[in-house]
């Protein structure tokens, strides 16, 4: 064991470790047992090397006053015991289940990646309701850059996009939570370095939007995490992706079913008969041709969402792409490259491979986690910002170009798709497991480490994330 004491005073051949806290004492005695463990480890490091150590004392910043705590038979013997203890669970495969409704883990730094009432949830030692996450959204928010020939560059600790030299925008880096930039746009080496040091992603598209690369300082250091994803992924995804089709096909029942303008009632049922039979697939495959099924009949009624004056101009018969043939089909793959972009960081962030999914196949360059995690989300994000920009009169005929028989978004159309996709990321929702309001950018998360937890053994199942 190591320890790092604030004081060690010297008196009389006697060392006494003195420990420095900013609050006050607890009114049923001298330290909380914490504080009082603390002192007899260094107590006892102390003796362990030839010291003469007896006692210890706390000062407490409020009262300006020290407690001694002598280091008694019992409190040696109670540190030891936690030391045996502690010991026992850093050499477990597993990590300890989480405190039961415990009033410290809504204060903690890492109640977002814990998830201790979650988890609790899922397993029934809680019968309470989650409480509220927090901290709650950072204020930092994605920077974007369409501009081609720009550069990004970083001074004095803010992110400066200029063209020419001439200075387009200027933001503190701690205002920044992800760049990505389009096409032709620099990237200095200072910036990256600052954003490898922040943790700030940083990803490509293509000039027309298709995301092509992200870069993200060193892979995260959860291993154990990466190493049952694999056994996982090779052997037992299945019922992991049946939850999340079936979620994908019963958000895409509830988003047509709001949104519909004209009579869909046989499309919803089909859908409902779909998701209900998922669970019933035998095979990876079959699941892909249930999921087919269910897109099929899903943008078969799409155009009905479509209010009457824009049907001219956006006029929907059927998903095609590569290139798009049509402004629909353009701005939903526009946007499933924006989702897939923020789906990809957040996997990487919670310590997953991105590019080893259960629902998608491996293949060279497809981020297949991230299409796994970004199913259920299609239809609640993607597909809500194209209805909302269309219906809104956000875009118009005048935002696309039409070439070689593809379509592709202006500079001004993307900028209006990427400012409704921000919006709808922060739009707050009532997550329909744990019952408390977050924003659709934090439910990637959520959900991200819901799955984390199942993989690593903490809870029985994946949750999908299904709307009512």
């Amino acid at each position: 064991m190591i320890a790092k004491a604030d004081i060690i005073e010297q008196k009389d051949g006697k060392v006494v470790p003195v420990e420095v806290k900013r609050g006050r004492p607890p009114a049923h005695g001298p330290a909380w047992m914490p504080e009082k463990v603390q002192l007899c480890t260094i107590g006892l490091l102390l003796r362990d090397n030839g010291y003469e150590c007896s006692e210890g004392q706390i000062y407490f910043a409020e009262t300006r006053k020290r407690a001694t705590i002598p280091l008694d038979d019992i409190l040696v013997a109670h540190t030891l015991q936690l030391v045996e203890q502690l010991r026992g669970v850093a050499a477990s495969a597993d990590a300890p289940a989480p405190l039961v409704d415990s009033p410290k883990c809504p204060r903690c730094s890492l109640v977002g990646i814990c998830l201790p009432d979650e988890t609790n949830l899922h397993v029934g030692r809680s019968a309470a309701a989650p409480r509220r996450l927090t901290p709650r959204d950072s204020a930092a928010r994605p920077l974007y850059v369409t501009e081609q020939g720009a550069r990004i560059g970083i001074r004095s600790g803010r992110v400066v996009v200029s063209k020419d030299r001439e200075e387009l925008q200027q933001l503190r880096l701690i205002d920044v939570s992800q760049v990505s930039v389009y096409g032709n746009v620099q990237v200095s080496s200072q910036m990256m370095r600052a954003a490898f040091r922040e943790s700030i992603p940083v990803c490509w598209f293509s000039y027309g939007g298709w995301f092509q690369g992200i870069a993200e300082g060193l892979p995260s250091k959860h291993v154990d995490l990466r190493r049952r994803q694999v056994a996982i992924a090779a052997q037992a995804g299945l019922p992991i992706a049946q939850s999340m089709i079936e979620g994908k096909l019963r958000n895409s029942r509830t988003f047509l079913m709001r949104n519909s303008r004209s009579d869909v009632k046989t499309v919803l049922d089909q859908l409902k008969s779909l998701a209900q039979a998922v669970s019933g697939s035998e095979s990876v495959e079959s699941l892909l041709g249930m999921e087919g099924t269910g897109a099929r009949l899903y943008f078969s009624k799409f155009s009905s969402m479509i209010r009457d004056e824009s049907l001219g101009a956006f006029d929907f018969n059927g998903r095609n792409r590569r290139p798009p043939r049509d402004p629909i089909n353009c701005l939903l793959s526009y946007v499933y490259a924006l989702l897939t972009k923020d789906l990809t960081a957040v996997a990487i962030a919670v310590g997953f491979d991105p590019y080893l999914g259960v629902f998608h196949r491996p293949r060279f360059g497809r981020p297949a986690l991230a299409l796994d995690l970004a199913e259920e989300f299609r239809p609640l994000v993607a597909e809500s910002v194209v209805i909302n920009v269309v219906n809104n009169g956000e875009v118009g005929e005048r935002d696309f170009l039409v070439r070689a028989g593809g379509v592709s978004l202006t500079q001004d159309g993307r900028r209006s798709v990427l400012s409704a996709y921000e919006r709808r990321l922060d739009t707050e929702v009532t997550h329909p497991t744990y019952g408390y309001r977050i924003t659709y950018r934090r439910v990637f998360e959520v959900q991200a480490r819901v799955l984390a937890a199942h993989l690593l053994g903490e809870i029985p199942g994946y949750t999908p994330f299904m709307t009512r």
